[in-house]
């Protein structure tokens, strides 16, 4: 079954510094990811990969096309959602581990991983024993749990955005680079978690640059750069 389909899709960016110039990005993007399925991203740095993900997550508005989703059992469009349809669908349906995480202040480590599922109505506890769970298997010191991740190495702060994103079920899963601060140790740790992904029934696409981990996670990659648009047109 498709958890995602993408139909048709175009963006174009507005230069509004050089009057307004249009600047088209990528144009009639089509593809599906089925449940147990993990769709990569593939072609050079500035083809458009990042901005598939963010249109898909809802960060990037669509100006053509489709973004369907199975939501509470049924087809919806996030293209066409307004902000509140978008953040309930991330609440439930769609989970995002971006390049960087947006740490905050004050807020403990595993207080950050815990919130998707305390936000989601998990108690608090269970939630944190979740949390703990994860920054273990991902090697986070437990030392560090207590404390904001605001201070923490780049790979550290990476491992907690990872365990944030993975701590929902969540049917559908974006990552964006999840390896690229990790040393092999903790690579491997993300490979498995995504295989425990696939297996659960989670739809995932992602972008993976490190291409021993693209060639062990993707069932498929499909080649960005064919969706470039017809600037002669």
């Amino acid at each position: 079954m498709d958890m995602l389909q993408v139909e048709n899709v175009a963006k174009n960016f507005t230069m509004h510094l050089r009057g307004g110039l249009v600047l088209p990005i990528i144009a009639k993007v089509s593809f599906a990811v089925a449940a147990g399925e993990c769709v990569v991203l593939g072609g050079p740095s500035g083809v458009g990969k990042s901005s598939i993900l963010k249109m898909v997550y809802g960060n990037y508005g669509v100006d053509a096309g489709k973004i369907m989703l199975i939501h509470n059992g049924q087809m919806a469009d996030l293209a066409s959602a307004d902000p509140r349809q978008i953040l309930q669908m991330r609440a439930t349906t769609i989970a995002y581990v971006s390049q960087f995480l947006r740490t905050v202040p004050r807020v403990s480590a595993i207080d950050v991983v815990a919130e998707p599922l305390v936000t989601g109505g998990t108690e608090k506890a269970k939630a944190q024993d979740r949390a703990r769970q994860l920054l273990a298997r991902l090697n986070l010191p437990e030392r560090l749990w207590s404390l904001p991740p605001a201070t923490f190495s780049g790979g550290e702060q990476q491992r907690v955005n990872i365990a944030r994103g993975f701590i929902t079920d969540h049917k559908i899963l974006l990552l964006d680079e999840p390896t690229a601060s990790l040393d092999a140790k903790n690579r491997a740790v993300v490979v498995a978690l995504i295989a425990a992904k696939k297996a659960q029934g989670t739809a995932l696409l992602g972008i993976f640059h490190d291409e021993e981990v693209r060639q062990q996670v993707a069932d498929r990659i499909i080649d960005v750069t064919r969706f470039a648009p017809d600037l002669a047109a």
